[in-house]
């Protein structure tokens, strides 16, 4: 199976739909679609409100999420203080995959969230909350629901309940699924069948595709299964090919992860305290949103939302709005011709379990310089312009999930090194490993936060 994926990741001109012909759709999707999003203030709806005494905005079912406080410890010190989703709910991100005319291709939904800074962007055939499936909002059922509900029908080739980003959310996950399917299924107006290489291709378009188609194809398992062929033909980059199918270092590095996390995770004190909005010292409250007193990356607001073809057409909302852009990058380089991964130990307020696997570089956009540590200097010598120590691999502007952020894009890179200082090595919370590792580690949850996962995602063939 795994020589079909790395067929169609190989394949970026499609044999279903021409790729000139995907961005056709999209523009049209967006032209066809109407949407009026616009701040408000919470006291004009009847559903949303803030509940002063327990300090958080919810709505009158108690269902969807919440916004609450939330305080961060390590070692009973104090490190920071935030508003912060609490969506306990699991939803679906999923794909389902068809191999037509012997080729893989993937149905893919082009989706409107409130957030999206572009409006129509590249979805998984399903993203549904738990609340959308189960009807609590009182529209329709999600298309192609039905496949997931019955996925034992189906080969089922990726199913692990995956993090969101732990900066934003309170221990929320997503089941993250792909499946493949024999039968004849409906195409509905705004989905379209495309090869992983068109996906990829659009990938490089700046907000195209959205985050949880990322976050989903991160998950294919590479090396969960021997190629019945040699697919090193297919890889015009044959370090990346030998870092998935000829490593021989997947035993030494997992050692090497775990006991790192391990030992933060058994030696470092964290408490994360849950906290009502009206005590967080540096954010204030009003009728129109929540926003910090000093620098933040940041705020939350209030909006009515109008989408038509939606399961809800008209509603209202708390999204959080992004202050500034973060950049996400992967440090890349070769040793003895295999393609190694610089990533790091990292812990966020809101991960499900303490620490997740990062990038080598994770910069909120209020990143100081004056908190670099000696990799986050060495990265920005490296992407300066008078620097000839590096090739850039990728470089685009992506989008977050626009279902609870607005309009928060962020810069994705991946950066290929000559060298690497020595003094690297030294550096506990750091790690260099295969992709072949990276991969092990997707097919087990809460390994690799989402920002590691979406980056892996846009690696070129």
């Amino acid at each position: 199976m795994i020589d079909y994926f790395v067929e169609s990741w190989a394949d970026v001109e499609g044999n279903v739909n021409k790729t000139s012909d995907l961005l056709k759709w999209v523009q049209q999707l967006n032209e066809n679609t109407k949407v009026n999003i616009k701040e408000t203030s919470i006291f004009k709806d009847t559903f949303w409100f803030y509940d002063d005494y327990m300090g958080e905005v919810l709505n009158r079912k108690r269902s969807f999420f919440s916004i609450k406080g939330v305080r961060f410890f390590e070692n009973h010190e104090f490190v920071k203080e935030q508003p912060i989703i609490n969506q306990p709910e699991i939803g679906y991100l999923g794909i389902i995959g068809k191999i037509i005319d012997g080729k893989l291709n993937f149905l893919m939904q082009g989706k409107i969230e409130p957030g999206n800074i572009n409006c129509v962007q590249v979805s998984p055939t399903i993203q549904a909350t738990k609340s959308n499936f189960t009807r609590a909002h009182g529209g329709k059922s999600p298309a192609y629901l039905e496949y997931f509900e019955n996925s034992s029908k189906y080969i089922v080739v990726y199913d692990q309940i995956q993090s969101e980003q732990s900066s934003r959310f309170l221990k929320k996950r997503n089941r993250n699924m792909i499946m493949l399917v024999q039968d004849e299924i409906p195409v509905l107006q705004n989905f379209k069948w495309m090869t992983l290489g068109q996906i990829k291709e659009l990938m490089k378009i700046d907000n195209l595709v959205n985050m949880d188609t990322r976050t989903v194809l991160s998950g294919i398992p590479f090396i969960l299964e021997s190629p019945k062929q040699d697919l090193n033909k297919y890889f015009k980059d044959k370090a990346l090919y030998n870092s998935i199918f000829l490593s021989n270092d997947i035993q030494k590095e997992l050692v090497q992860i775990y006991h790192k996390i391990n030992n933060y995770k058994m030696f470092k004190e964290i408490s994360v305290v849950q906290t009502p909005l009206n005590q967080l010292v540096d954010w204030t409250i009003d009728e129109y949103g929540i926003t910090c007193t000093k620098t933040s990356d940041f705020m939350v607001k209030y909006y009515d939302i109008e989408i038509s073809g939606r399961e809800v057409q008209c509603w209202f909302q708390p999204l959080f709005k992004a202050i500034g852009c973060a950049t996400f990058a992967l440090i890349t380089k070769l040793v003895d011709n295999k393609r190694k991964f610089l990533v790091r130990i990292k812990p966020e307020i809101g991960c499900f379990d303490k620490i997740e696997l990062s990038p080598s570089i994770q910069w909120e956009p209020s990143h100081n310089s004056k908190d670099d540590s000696f990799v986050d200097k060495y990265f920005r010598m490296l992407i300066s312009e008078s620097h000839q120590n590096c090739k850039i691999l990728f470089d685009s502007m992506l989008s977050e999930e626009g279902g609870r952020f607005y309009h928060e894009q962020n810069r994705n890179m991946i950066v290929e090194i000559d060298s690497f200082p020595e003094e690297l090595n030294e550096i506990d919370e750091y790690i260099w490993c295969d992709l072949a590792t990276l991969n092990f580690l997707t097919q087990i949850n809460n390994c690799l936060n989402i920002q590691l996962r979406n980056l892996i995602s846009l690696l070129p063939l």
